[in-house]
């Protein structure tokens, strides 16, 4: 019995020394991200939307990217130097840059992923991001050769990007998901299997281990990366959860880190529960509802306007979303310092009850409403309680106002997005605009007749294009946000799109999280972050 005693203690010393041998290597270090939906694409080359962002710039290093304070600092080009008129960017690549195959980066690397995002071949969604490229827009319209566009290697750490023009926000560019680069060796010899777990090969913090559509996507830590030795995290698994309901309960049980988005009107309760945790951070961002202006009466500004002021904004702001945004009426955000404050649309400053009895004057002339031809109106928008919310208010309030019957359609955040961007047809869907980079041209662009992928309502105006055309053409920093100004009191007097609300990022940011930042820009890179028990 003694023995038996004896041996049981050894056996059980010997046992816990194993388990404490092992205990680094099974304590993995994951950061749980709820992502707010499932990924369209995981290639740079299609890419559109921010939850689409999150994960590529875990996976891919441009040559600039964004800190953890929102701030441009150098990515996979450690440095570089500007041409004295502004058109030249010379960018030296690290030394240490390798792709996740142990592979180096090189500038051939970027030169290809530049050429591929331009080609008209790949029909690249985004392909005006790189527009300031000398040649760029050339070459994406087919009417010169690929090889033309202004990139070269001038060798294997060395990248010359020559531009059409002086661009003052060319390295905040750069830093956009669009010019993130690819493994030429991986996309030539995989073809569209290279975005796939197992053969993707990347030159970020993290590689793609594994996806299971709409349940979760996994990435680890790429030991090969330049700076792996300060990232902190073994691994990030992404939820593209885009029930806010479950998103929230999943926080709560603690499955989950961090949560994107979640519904407004949680924020009081959210907030009393679990106080720094909720994160409500002003951004560069614009709520708006585009009008379909290719067929009546949509195609009729009176009309426009019309259903533009009768938006209680203010009820919007506040009631739906708990004072956590604010009522929009400019296109362009306030915040963008080149920029100044944006131009309003000129009912901006009329109290509602008199923007209403204007609208219904606009209305009536146009032929519509009480007395004329009946209102029938369908309001798109994505899967989402919040902008229920926003389009159950909205179809009231034209009911009120002016007899409407509404409907509302919604679909999920993929497929929506990808019904406008492909021209389809409808009378008003909801949309939103993160800033791509802090200058108002970003935000107007989108209105610009050749904008055929985010110009959703088909608007064409020659003068408003004419003045888009001019900002690119003005040197004086002072005379261009002139332009830019006009181009935007234009657009709010047409109301093709009509802004309703300039946006907060919702956060819940577990106290487990080390590292986070609020930042307008609302760039959250997993390198940067790390998690505590």
């Amino acid at each position: 019995m003694k023995a038996f005693t004896f041996n049981r203690h050894v056996a059980a010393l010997l046992l816990g020394s194993m388990l404490i041998g092992a205990s680094p290597a099974l304590a993995e270090t994951v950061l749980h991200r709820g992502n707010a939906g499932e990924p369209q694409t995981l290639d740079q080359a299609h890419t559109s939307i921010n939850i689409e962002e999150f994960i590529l710039k875990d996976l891919y290093e441009g040559l600039t990217i964004y800190d953890a304070g929102g701030k441009i600092v150098p990515g996979a080009a450690e440095s570089w130097t500007v041409s004295d008129d502004g058109t030249v960017y010379t960018f030296k690549l690290r030394d240490n840059g390798k792709w996740s195959d142990g592979s180096p980066v090189t500038a051939d690397d970027f030169v290809f992923s530049f050429q591929r995002v331009e080609d008209p071949k790949t029909a690249a969604g985004y392909a005006n991001i790189l527009y300031p490229v000398k040649n760029a827009e050339k070459v994406n319209k087919g009417e010169v050769a690929v090889d033309q566009l202004g990139i070269k290697a001038v060798d294997a750490r060395t990248l010359e990007i020559t531009l059409e023009r002086p661009t003052p926000f060319f390295l905040e560019l750069l830093a956009h998901q669009t010019a993130l680069p690819v493994s030429k060796a991986s996309v030539e010899k995989n073809g569209a299997d290279f975005v796939k777990p197992g053969i993707m090969v990347s030159n970020g913090a993290f590689k793609l281990v594994s996806h299971v559509p709409n349940d979760n996507l996994v990435v680890e830590k790429n030991p090969n990366h330049w700076d792996a030795a300060n990232v902190k995290l073994d691994k990030v698994i992404f939820y593209p959860i885009d029930d806010q309901a479950a998103s929230i309960r999943r926080f709560e049980a603690k499955e989950m880190d961090l949560v994107y988005n979640f519904s407004a009107d949680q924020i009081d309760r959210l907030r009393t529960a679990y106080n720094s945790q909720v994160h409500v951070s002003p951004t560069l961002a614009t709520y708006y509802y585009a009008f379909d202006t290719r067929s009546e009466p949509y195609s009729d500004v009176r009309v426009r306007r019309a259903l533009s002021m009768a938006v209680d904004r203010d009820f919007l702001a506040k009631e739906i979303y708990s004072g956590s945004q604010i009522p929009a009426y400019s296109m362009v955000p306030p915040g963008i310092e080149s920029y100044g404050e944006p131009s309003r649309a000129d009912f901006a400053g009329d109290s509602q009850l008199d923007r209403e009895d204007k609208a219904v004057a606009l209305m009536k002339e146009a032929g519509y409403g009480e007395g004329g031809k009946p209102l029938a109106i369908e309001i798109r928008y994505n899967t989402n309680p919040n902008h229920e919310r926003v389009a159950t208010a909205v179809a009231d309030m034209w009911k009120n106002t002016f007899g409407a019957t509404v409907t509302m359609v919604n679909l999920d955040v993929s497929s929506h997005y990808a019904y406008l961007q492909e021209g389809g047809k409808f009378n008003v869907a909801r949309a939103g605009w993160v800033a791509d980079y802090a200058d108002a041209e970003n935000f107007l662009a989108l209105s610009v007749s050749t904008n055929k992928t985010f110009n959703y309502g088909s608007f064409n105006n020659p003068e408003f294009d004419a003045l888009m055309k001019k900002s690119y053409e003005e040197r004086d920093p002072a005379a261009r946000s002139k332009v830019l100004h006009e181009a935007e009191a234009l657009l709010m007097q047409e109301q093709p799109v009509a802004p309703l609300l300039t946006q907060a990022d919702l956060w819940m940011v577990s106290d487990r999280v080390k590292g986070w930042e609020d930042n307008a820009a609302n760039q959250h890179l997993s390198r940067f972050l790390s998690v505590s028990e």
